[in-house]
């Protein structure tokens, strides 16, 4: 009897080690807000799952360490991971690996530029990059029309220059102002503020030294737009007479709104983004199908409907 109750707790420990499910899980950087945000949403719904565990690592922002960080996760046998690119133009190399050993591989935030050839197991959870500066880009136009403007010089403030998602917000800008309704806008200068605050402040300040008028500041995230921002109450700039807009309607940003410093935002769902990478994930592992595309929808954030989102992102 004591055999058979040995043997009955053996067959009950193993079958729940089978069900136990690891999932690598590589961030580009820790030390950003919206990614903060994407990782925490992650952890939280991992932490609702019996029997998944995740194993989250910071690439600190460095192509070869998250590469380094994929090959460890291969070697220890999780059971899938999940990436959010350093570099999105670096990504083949990491599909291949995960692809040679056999491990599901999940894209979350920034779309790989392999994203047309994933393999089966593999897939990208985001959203859809064609919304997002377009939005920011049409409400900025609508704030300028409605003030009365029949010119209106625009700075453009880029993201990291090899991200997709950055190429792809500055050309939402340039297509939106290619269109006849807001035509009336032109870009006189664009830079990159790589996503920083600190980089975007610098640049706005340049910006503001060379005594150029301009109608508006378009900064292709949220972080960009605040240290525009900031840049500009600094030198006594009246921030009713500009506009400003971001993508991703984080905390700070909506504190900003609230101020009346931010003009417009995009609410990228960065919470349901880990939810849905964390899925996608568990379902390859398993050998579920899944869409290897799956998009989560950008919203237009104003001061009209702030509130909304005061407490998402």
């Amino acid at each position: 009897m004591k055999k058979t109750l040995m043997m009955a707790s053996f067959a009950s420990l193993m079958a729940t080690t089978a069900m136990a499910e690891n999932i690598g899980v590589s961030m580009a950087l820790f030390d950003d807000n919206f990614l903060t945000v994407l990782r925490n949403g992650m952890t939280e719904y991992a932490g609702t799952l019996d029997g998944v565990t995740l194993q989250v690592e910071d690439a600190g922002n460095d192509v070869a360490k998250q590469l380094d960080q994929i090959n460890n996760f291969i070697a220890s046998g999780v059971s899938a991971i999940v990436v959010n690119p350093v570099d999105t133009s670096a990504t083949q190399a990491m599909s291949d690996a995960a692809a040679a050993a056999g491990i599901p591989l999940v894209y979350v935030n920034r779309e790989p530029i392999n994203v047309a050839t994933l393999p089966d197991n593999q897939a990208f959870v985001a959203s859809n990059e064609a919304d997002s500066g377009t939005l920011e880009t049409q409400e900025v136009c609508r704030i300028l029309k409605e003030a009365g403007k029949t010119e209106a010089n625009i700075y453009v403030i880029m993201g990291e220059l090899s991200n997709q998602a950055a190429v792809m917000r500055t050309k939402d800008i340039h297509d939106v102002i290619a269109t006849p309704d807001c035509s009336f806008m032109k870009i006189i200068d664009e830079q990159t503020s790589n996503w920083q605050r600190d980089q975007a402040q610098t640049l706005m300040t340049n910006w503001l030294s060379t005594g150029t008028a301009f109608d508006a500041v378009i900064a292709n995230n949220d972080e960009s737009a605040i240290g525009a921002i900031q840049a500009m109450k600094a030198s006594g700039v009246d921030m009713a007479s500009v506009v400003v807009g971001g993508v991703d309607a984080t905390q700070d940003a909506l504190a900003a709104m609230a101020a009346g410093d931010l003009d417009v935002t995009v609410f990228q769902d960065a919470a349901g983004q880990g939810k849905g990478s964390i899925d996608a994930a568990l379902k390859l592992a398993r050998g579920e199908a899944v869409d290897q595309k799956v998009y989560i929808p950008f919203q237009l954030v104003t001061p009209a409907n702030m509130a909304e989102f005061q407490t998402k992102n």
